[in-house]
């Protein structure tokens, strides 16, 4: 079964088994869906930010402060259409290596940040369905 996520102009489809969690801060809001393993996409929606770069660079200095020995490489690049910038990110918890990529970029309600984030023993598994949520993302005007 398929669930659908429709916020602020925001629209994606993730599978129905995972978790949905909501934060609501004001006009902002972070959607954060969640696998059974430790596969997670992170959606913020953020009208406040002055451009998806600074949004971009929020999440990597977050991740870094938790994780001190990280690697990130910048990321620029299309996401559904939409002009994008990021960071894609590897680092190493006790016990497996994590991949973690973010992407922001302005939807027409305001700049919003991505972040997808697998371990090495479930990226064969939930690597596919990250994408395929991130694949199923449209943006409207609301």
């Amino acid at each position: 079964m398929i669930s659908t996520f429709n916020r602020s102009g925001i629209q994606f489809q993730y599978p129905s088994n995972w978790n949905l969690d909501l934060e609501e801060d004001g006009v902002s809001w972070t959607a954060t869906v969640q696998s059974n393993e430790l596969a997670f996409v992170l959606v913020s929606f953020r009208p406040d930010a002055a451009d998806p770069a600074e949004l971009a660079d929020e999440a990597l200095v977050a991740i870094r402060e938790e994780y001190k020995e990280l690697d990130a490489e910048n990321a620029i690049e299309s996401f559904n259409g939409l002009p994008a910038v990021g960071h894609n990110i590897d680092f190493l918890t006790v016990d497996m290596s994590i991949t973690c990529r973010t992407r922001a970029f302005d939807t027409p309600g305001g700049p919003t940040l991505v972040l997808c984030q697998f371990g090495e023993y479930d990226r064969e598994k939930n690597e596919p369905v990250l994408d395929a949520i991130c694949a199923s993302m449209r943006f409207t005007s609301e």
